[in-house]
């Protein structure tokens, strides 16, 4: 297989702080010579286990980026133990444009690895984490929201996997990240995930979906934050930490609910077109059989709505965002609730958060 066209502007060996470009040569009307810039940051200690940290999958989530950002112009070299490789925007074109996908090729960078050095943009972008940034990597931790078409409760996640081994490690990182949800969540269809080509590699691999509706709020942030700090403690990168601010001190007690989405009826589904009401919030407890929204005609008055009713007990996860919905869009989303309550303990050494040891 061709080399890939990117090209690093940092050194990925090398000690110290460095914040560079991952350069993709791109020729369009406006730049016959151009380039897309994806910016990525590269600290560095010594010998150690590597974390590789993502955000901007999608270009309308917004936590991971301003969490990574965040992370990234201040984490120092002397903090850390090993490596640490920050990407906050990956479909930097997508972030740039406030979109889910790519406005140069209409591609989702979540549904295209393993990716194509000779490809669109999106693949390039795809080909070059698969077979570069991934071997290079320990501990991934990709940041998503739902954004401007979903929301969530806030939980980090991971997949069923078959190797038992590699399912603890997972379940181990997710709950050092100690969101206020924990998921093992069911992808309805896994071809060309990020996930899925970080999994068949054999890495430890968390995600997130910590919110939505295309913005985020001071609480979701902390809760990236946190989750970040944590994730890298747990992975012996994160040496030391001195920081202030209570959204990422961890001095307050916390807790952790574990979810599962055992399997398709925890999806609401609309064969409708129309306008949505949601007859639950997020985090409430839904009974199965239960009125969870209806949509009603928007092309006409007198017209009862369509009920959507529960197929199975649990909390609600998710949902459609915002008020109008199409045939075919996810409605709601209903998790099963397999504990509450878990404590969320903090790390003296850090001042981060992580878990007490709990497996679903």
């Amino acid at each position: 297989m061709r080399a890939s066209p990117i090209q690093p502007t940092v050194d990925f060996n090398a000690d110290g702080e460095q914040h560079g470009f991952l350069k993709l040569p791109h020729s369009h009307d406006g730049s016959a010579w151009g380039a897309v810039m994806i910016p990525v940051t590269v600290i560095r200690r010594g010998e150690g286990p590597t974390a590789l940290l993502t955000g901007g999958n999608h270009g309308d989530e917004y936590e991971g980026p301003i969490a990574l950002s965040r992370l990234a112009s201040t984490l120092k070299a002397s903090e850390v133990n090993g490596r640490v490789i920050i990407v906050p925007f990956m479909n930097y074109p997508a972030f740039r444009a406030g979109s889910r996908t790519s406005p140069i090729d209409r591609g989702n960078l979540n549904r295209s690895f393993p990716g194509k050095p000779d490809g669109t943009v999106t693949e390039k972008i795809a080909d070059y984490f698969q077979r570069y940034l991934l071997p290079l990597a320990d501990y991934v931790l990709d940041l998503h929201a739902g954004g401007r078409t979903l929301d969530f409760v806030p939980f980090a996640a991971i997949h069923l996997l078959p190797d038992a081994q590699q399912q603890g490690r997972c379940e181990a990182a997710m709950r050092a990240f100690g969101a206020p949800y924990s998921m093992r969540m069911l992808e309805l269809d896994s071809v060309g995930l990020f996930d899925t080509a970080v999994e068949e590699a054999g890495k430890v691999f968390v995600s997130t979906e910590l919110g939505g509706g295309g913005t985020a709020t001071v609480e979701s942030v902390a809760v990236a934050l946190r989750g970040v700090l944590g994730f890298l403690a747990h992975a012996g990168v994160l040496a030391a930490r001195e920081h202030g601010g209570g959204e990422t001190s961890g001095d307050t007690a916390r807790t952790t609910t574990l979810l599962d989405m055992p399997d398709g009826t925890c999806f609401t589904t609309s064969e409708h077109d129309g306008l949505l009401e949601l007859c639950k919030d997020l985090g409430d407890t839904v009974k199965s059989g239960e009125v969870i929204a209806r949509i009603y005609d928007a092309s006409r008055t007198g017209v009862a709505p369509v009920e959507y009713r529960a197929r199975r007990s649990g909390l609600l996860a998710a949902r459609h965002f915002p008020g109008l919905v199409q045939i075919g869009d996810t409605v709601a989303v209903v998790a099963d609730v397999v504990e509450r309550g878990i404590p969320v303990a903090t790390n003296a050494a850090t001042s981060v958060p992580v878990t007490a040891p709990v497996s679903f």
